[in-house]
């Protein structure tokens, strides 16, 4: 599989696909953009709306031969407040407002709260933020049925309004019927990797775990406070993690999201989980054919703070200009990885192996690239964790992930770096080092004359062997010897 180029940027590009860009064109056009993985959002529309863009997606990558990944990202629970009498009401600062459980509607100094977790979560002094943030009251006394609050920001309040709790952890799972039901739609439509909202801890993301049954890679969204504080926990049981700052940027005063989204990427980088940073990256080309400067500076950062790939959201799925979206991020992409500060900037976080055999030989490799100036490395893996801990190192050369497995290859469109390709296994040494130098060639990755650097596992097709690196001159005859 595989026959156009590779990118020539190392950061993904993950585009939301909707209204606006959910037809078999637009796709494509939004893949030659630029862009290398697909998130299908679950909270709106039915699952028979999503089959369509599915096989769009897949026809596609039959008929371009590049593996595609497809991102499944579930809603999670939506906390809202109940209905009011008139449709809405105006929340004065400083008065006194009760949350119930009475399902009448509301007034201006009540309204049902139809979530019996919250109010068991509740203490004095918690903020509640309703409205995206727009309102806040500040809890004064909580009962398993009824919390009086006294607001600190007014406003108006209409009718199931959004609910966030930031200073508390609710006893809530993550996955609600409806996500339940979404995850097996998305396993058996063969998604690769299925994301999972409103983490708080690490069980979240165990029984997720458990229901996806290995069917497809997991990312976690952090998108809560409490999450942070356990996040090593939860990178150690995901696959993946994303910093989520809409719901972040909620719970969170704004000034702190950005030593937020920085403590995230770091700490992913440094356990080896690849890292997407998502939310209002270019949130003015929904309506505009180009982004603020400053939303180009906030892509820009996160692309030299070593993020794995970076997320269009609403300018992709429901914007009047999708392709433009992702034309625009591969070009700041492509801008700041020529920068010649960009290496030294990338390599500012401290990525220490672990005491593996593997660990060790992608550490080298990253390393004998540089000092013997090969071309590409080229790493044979089943499950992908080889190439997870190569691209781990940012090292300076493309790195091609050859692997029997589709699913293996679908997953690699958030790794950094990476272009994965589907290809028969090999059965020995000689086999192997024949293979990458054709795949090299054939790949435009490197030319006659170059090295290139292998890294695989011995004995072949066996998981989790990762024990061999050796490096290579190219003849340029490779192709043409090839009888194959």
């Amino acid at each position: 599989m595989d026959q156009i180029p590779p990118r020539q940027r190392k950061v993904r590009v993950l585009a939301t696909l909707g209204p606006a860009s959910g037809s078999p064109e637009m796709i494509r056009k939004l893949f030659f953009a630029g862009a290398d993985a697909f998130r299908i959002n679950m909270s709106h529309g039915a699952h028979e709306d999503k089959v369509p863009i599915i096989q769009a997606i897949r026809a596609m990558e039959k008929e371009l031969g590049r593996a595609t990944t497809i991102l499944f990202d579930l809603q999670g629970p939506k906390l809202r407040v109940g209905k009011f009498e008139d449709g809405k009401v105006q929340l004065v600062t400083g008065q006194k407002f009760i949350l119930d459980r009475d399902p009448t509607p509301g007034t201006q100094n009540r309204v049902e709260l139809p979530h019996r977790e919250i109010f068991e979560a509740l203490e004095p002094g918690a903020r509640l933020l309703l409205d995206d943030g727009k309102l806040v009251l500040r809890v004064i006394t909580a009962r398993h049925d009824h919390v009086e609050t006294r607001v600190e920001v007014g406003g108006a309040l209409s009718n199931n309004k959004g609910l966030n709790v930031p200073d508390v952890i609710v006893p809530m799972a993550a996955l609600t019927e409806k996500d339940r039901r979404d995850l097996t739609f998305a396993v058996e439509q063969g998604a690769d990797w299925i994301a999972l909202s409103f983490v708080q801890r690490p069980e979240d993301v165990a029984e997720a775990r458990r229901l996806i049954g290995g069917k497809a890679a997991l990312l976690a969204k952090i998108e809560k406070p409490a999450a942070v504080e356990r996040l090593e926990e939860i990178l150690e049981l995901a696959d993946a993690v994303m910093v989520a700052r809409g719901d972040l940027g909620v719970e969170l005063p704004p000034e702190r999201v950005p030593p937020m989204q920085k403590r995230i990427v770091e700490t992913a980088r440094r356990i080896g989980r690849p890292v997407v940073v998502a939310t209002q990256m270019l949130e003015s080309m929904i309506v505009s054919p180009s982004p603020t400067r400053a939303e180009v500076s906030d892509v820009a950062t996160a692309i030299y703070d070593g993020a794995d790939a970076v997320m269009l959201s609403a300018e992709s799925a429901s914007g009047a200009w999708p392709e433009e979206a992702v034309s625009m991020m591969n070009a700041i992409a492509m801008s700041v990885e020529s920068d010649p500060g960009y290496a030294a900037r990338l390599h500012f976080t401290d990525t220490q192996p672990d005491a593996t055999t593997a660990d060790a030989l992608a550490e080298a490799a990253a390393k004998i690239v540089d000092t013997v100036s090969a071309a590409a490395i080229l790493c044979f893996t089943l499950s992908g964790s080889t190439a997870r801990r190569i691209s781990r190192e940012r090292p300076s050369v493309p790195l091609m992930v050859l692997t029997p497995k589709l699913a293996t290859a679908r997953r690699m469109g958030l790794l950094w770096g990476s272009h994965a390709v589907r290809t028969r296994d090999v059965a020995s040494f000689e086999e192997m080092v024949a293979k990458a130098k054709r795949m090299a060639l054939r790949h435009g990755l490197a030319k006659a004359g170059e090295r290139i650097v292998l890294v695989a596992g011995v004995p072949f097709g066996t998981p989790g062997s990762t024990n061999m690196i050796h490096v290579v001159r190219l003849t340029g005859n490779e192709l043409k010897d090839y009888k194959g």
